[in-house]
């Protein structure tokens, strides 16, 4: 089982943002701004276009539900979108709250936030999340 999918089941902690039976969402712990959030299949799957069309389909109706809640928890211009999946293999979506298009450049240097403060976001985005 690889890390992700031991994120979703829990037996590795995270800061969890959503959540539903094939679907988890939690914050990058390497954030490139406040509310950057990881969204994933609970289903190990390496390649976000090796998903059935139907899994997929729900994947982004979900990231796009995550996506509403981090734009009202953190107002942004938009909520960036970002699939690069080279770094870890399980299929998982970026999603950024963004004011410029610089906010989506990865090479830009990381958010360390402290524990509190990164569980104090994911509560905020999950409150959102669960209106």
């Amino acid at each position: 089982m690889g890390i992700f999918a031991k994120i979703a089941a829990g037996e590795i902690p995270s800061y969890k943002c959503a959540e539903n039976d094939e679907f988890y969402a939690f914050l990058d712990i390497n954030p490139l701004v406040k509310g950057h959030t990881l969204v994933i299949p609970r289903r190990e799957v390496d390649y976000i276009f090796d998903m059935e069309d139907d899994e997929l389909a729900r994947f982004e109706v979900f990231a796009k539900k995550v996506a509403v809640a981090i734009k009202a928890a953190f107002p942004c211009v938009k909520v960036g979108q970002a699939v690069l999946g080279l770094e870890v293999p399980h299929a998982h979506i970026h999603l950024i709250p963004m004011q410029s298009e610089k906010d989506m450049n990865f090479a830009n240097p990381k958010l360390s936030l402290p524990a509190e403060e990164m569980q104090a976001i994911a509560d905020k985005i999950y409150k959102e999340f669960s209106k």
